[in-house]
């Protein structure tokens, strides 16, 4: 099976709102099944990617990510660096620049005629914050072939389980990174930036002391990542089934429009066959006729 190409046939797919994601994936996989049947069926098993998720695959084809992925390590490095005043210089610019991406997202979402909901726009801006956390999941969301929102837990790698269309096209978004992740403290947005905007240089600030790290216990941590893992897998399943059921009202649509054919050339067929039928009788009543005319015309000749 070639990869690339169900990675170029995913990132395609993948850019087509979710409400219409079935039906093209449909038609795709039928297109594809003349020449390539191992990979129509691969096209034909493509996940439905979350709206969010295909927000951030918009951006992504856009290349609007790379900045903010590239902002990632500058990060890393002030965070390793311990220097307070670095930290809260980058903290900012990474807010403005999440807070600029999601707002382009929202725009290119908007100009395919699907508007994205508010909580759909958090994902996206937690999504870009995990990108940015983690060289791993910066591959990922670059890839274009998100099918899942990403979250950033912390120290936490990022967990990149399920979210990728194609994980073998994109061996960097592979969990575990080799740099230290940063927590992720997201900022009061008070203001939206235009699509196009990003933001100026400021100022060096005083130097703001870092948040005291949430204590938590390793039980609450496994007791989340439990919990979290069962949703996703929920949702999985449920994503799952609305495929199933969108095939199933696909190919029972496809049946009724055959059937309504069927019906119609039947239907003509009985009207031909009628019109024969009333020729016949026709016929047959004119025959009638002609033998009366000649047997009242040879008794009148025997008179």
């Amino acid at each position: 099976m070639d990869i690339d190409a169900l990675a170029e046939a995913a990132r395609d797919l993948l850019l087509v709102a979710p409400a219409d994601f079935v039906a093209e994936r449909t038609a795709r996989q039928r297109a594809a099944r003349q020449d390539d049947r191992d990979l129509a069926t691969a096209i034909g098993k493509l996940r439905k990617p979350a709206p969010a998720a295909w927000v951030v695959d918009l951006l992504a084809h856009d290349g609007a990510l790379d900045e903010a992925v590239d902002l990632g390590p500058t990060i890393r490095d002030a965070q390793a660096s311990a220097d307070p005043q670095q930290i809260a210089v980058l903290r900012r610019q990474r807010s403005g620049v999440v807070a600029a991406l999601a707002q382009a997202g929202a725009d290119l979402a908007s100009d395919a005629g699907h508007a994205a909901a508010p909580a759909v726009l958090d994902q996206v801006r937690a999504t870009i914050e995990a990108a940015m956390a983690d060289p791993h999941a910066g591959a990922a969301v670059r890839s274009g072939l998100l099918v899942r929102p990403l979250e950033s837990a912390g120290f936490d790698d990022v967990d990149l389980d399920g979210a990728l269309a194609v994980p073998d096209a994109v061996p960097d978004a592979w969990s575990g990174s080799g740099a230290d992740p940063i927590p992720i403290t997201s900022a009061r947005r008070t203001t939206k930036p235009s699509r196009a905007s990003r933001p100026e240089p400021e100022p060096e600030p005083e130097p703001e002391p870092d948040p005291e790290p949430a204590r938590d216990t390793a039980a609450d941590r496994r007791a989340a990542r439990q919990a979290e893992t069962a949703a996703r897998a929920e949702s999985r399943d449920a994503d799952a089934a609305l495929d199933r059921a969108e095939t199933e009202l696909d190919a029972a649509e496809q049946r009724r429009a055959q059937l309504q054919r069927d019906l119609d050339a039947a239907t003509a067929e009985v009207a031909r066959l009628e019109l024969a039928r009333d020729d016949a009788e026709a016929a047959s009543d004119r025959a009638r006729d002609l033998l009366a005319a000649a047997r009242q015309h040879r008794r009148d000749l025997g008179r």
